[in-house]
């Protein structure tokens, strides 16, 4: 009996997960979604107040409030930035209220890999922390790095 329950525990539990899990892909998905069709009103309601995007240059550590600013040009002219997932990982642990992520996506840009951190709230799962970072193929690193080589270390002397 004590192994029909726990059996039974863990299925219930692993749904929950995978439920829990739709949701988190349901966020992302609008997210994407809402920025395709320059929705700025719900994209940022999927974002925390405190939520943070982290860009592709190295100086584009954007907290809610500036990124907000940053890309309302953006919205407004009709079209923000369009990204199709190809691939997600989503990852929770049981009863959490957090939970991280990895996409590839589909840019203007090629492929990108997204990365982060949602929070449940009372109005459900938000994004908390973005990173969008570009892929380079490892038999391109050396050719990229020389490319950004002046700008990394003239942005090192200002940062130091």
């Amino acid at each position: 009996m004590k192994k029909i329950i726990a059996l039974l525990f863990l299925i219930f539990s692993l749904n929950i997960s995978a439920q829990e899990k739709s949701r988190i892909d349901k966020v992302l998905t609008q997210w994407h979604q809402a920025a395709a069709e320059a929705n700025f009103d719900k994209y940022f309601s999927l974002i925390t107040k405190d939520g943070v995007f982290i860009g592709t240059d190295a100086i584009e550590n954007w907290q809610n409030t500036e990124f907000r600013e940053f890309s309302k040009p953006y919205f407004d002219r009709g079209k923000a930035w369009n990204f199709t997932t190809l691939e997600r990982n989503i990852y929770t642990e049981e009863n959490s209220e957090t939970a991280w992520f990895d996409e590839l996506l589909n840019t203007q840009m090629g492929i990108c890999r997204g990365s982060g951190v949602l929070q449940k709230t009372k109005d459900g799962w938000k994004i908390k922390h973005y990173v969008l970072s570009l892929t380079v193929p490892n038999e391109n690193v050396e050719e990229v790095t020389q490319l950004k080589k002046e700008y990394d270390q003239n942005l090192i002397k200002q940062i130091d």
